[in-house]
């Protein structure tokens, strides 16, 4: 038999070499994507879990009480066998309504100028401000709220206590405005700098280039943005419970002392029974907020799959 020569002998170890290394990385390839695959379905198991075992706990409080009551009658109180949670229910509305009405033009005005008007130095800065104050954890927003915001609403309007929807909403104003600014600032800087120029070439001023194309042609990142803020305000509860007095009554008047969902959900939880009717109820309450929730998550989604430089 002749003898391979050791050209031929190199060509057959490189090709052998190199088939090793495509089973490696074949087999690396399917390992990686078996990994993923089981991390989404250990995401989906565990999201369905919670939203079933949530819903079945909940939905159980209307065995012995109506829709009608629960949901309409604003009078809580287990040991006479009332569970209506319209007052925390219209509570939470409030307290988000509030905190947009303060916090969105805030937030939408701070984001124009640090995209447009302010220094590159100052942006950076203004920008890795906003980032740390959002990691801030909210219990720091409550503490400060409870032991600055309240006495001085206290004083400056003569309530007994301080305590209520306006000092909630400050809070959790300053809790969503770092995260709205940001979002509204990438979708202002997201518009192409051709429509700026456009509008400069045609005589326009930059007052009139914000108004006119870069807020509109950015208005499904901005309104995501506030959807955001939204969601977060209304899932808040650590910093609420600080600062809204958590009374089950109406609070329409901002300083007189209320609760919300999340609020009463916190303060109750530890102290009833896993089979009572006042657990049932409260599980219906953390299903309205998970609701309330995957309601916010489905429109930011539809805002991003708009067209548009910020999408």
């Amino acid at each position: 038999m002749e003898k391979l020569s050791p050209d031929w002998t190199e060509a057959t170890r490189l090709l052998t070499a190199q088939r090793q290394r495509w089973t490696t990385k074949y087999r690396f390839d399917r390992l990686f994507r078996f990994f993923c695959l089981t991390s989404i379905v250990f995401l989906i198991v565990v999201l369905s879990a919670i939203v079933l075992f949530v819903s079945k706990t909940g939905l159980l409080v209307f065995r012995d009480v109506s829709p009608w009551e629960f949901f309409f009658s604003s009078r809580w109180d287990p040991e006479h066998h009332r569970y209506g949670a319209a007052v925390f229910i219209t509570g939470t509305l409030y307290v988000t309504f509030v905190t947009l009405l303060i916090a969105t033009p805030i937030s939408i005005s701070t984001a124009v100028f640090i995209a447009e008007m302010a220094p590159p130095r100052l942006q950076q800065w203004l920008r890795t401000l906003l980032d740390l104050l959002v990691g801030i954890p909210s219990i720091v927003y409550g503490y400060l709220g409870a032991t600055l915001l309240v006495p001085w609403i206290r004083k400056l309007t003569g309530a007994p206590v301080g305590d209520g929807i306006l000092a909630a909403a400050i809070v959790l104003s300053m809790m969503i405005l770092p995260t709205i600014t940001r979002i509204t600032d990438d979708a202002l800087c997201a518009v192409p700098n051709e429509w700026r120029e456009a509008n400069y070439a045609l005589g326009g001023t930059k007052i009139e280039m914000i108004s006119k194309i870069l807020l509109p042609a950015a208005k499904s990142g901005i309104a995501a943005a506030v959807i955001l803020g939204m969601a977060r305000a209304i899932g808040e509860t650590m910093a609420v419970v600080m600062v809204i007095g958590n009374v089950a009554q109406w609070g329409f008047d901002l300083v007189t002392p209320s609760s919300v969902l999340t609020s009463h959900i916190v303060m109750q939880i530890l102290n009833v029974d896993f089979q009572s009717t006042t657990n049932h109820a409260l599980y219906m309450m953390a299903l309205l907020l998970l609701f309330i929730s995957i309601s916010f998550i489905m429109m930011i989604r539809r805002l991003r799959l708009k067209g548009g430089p910020s999408s």
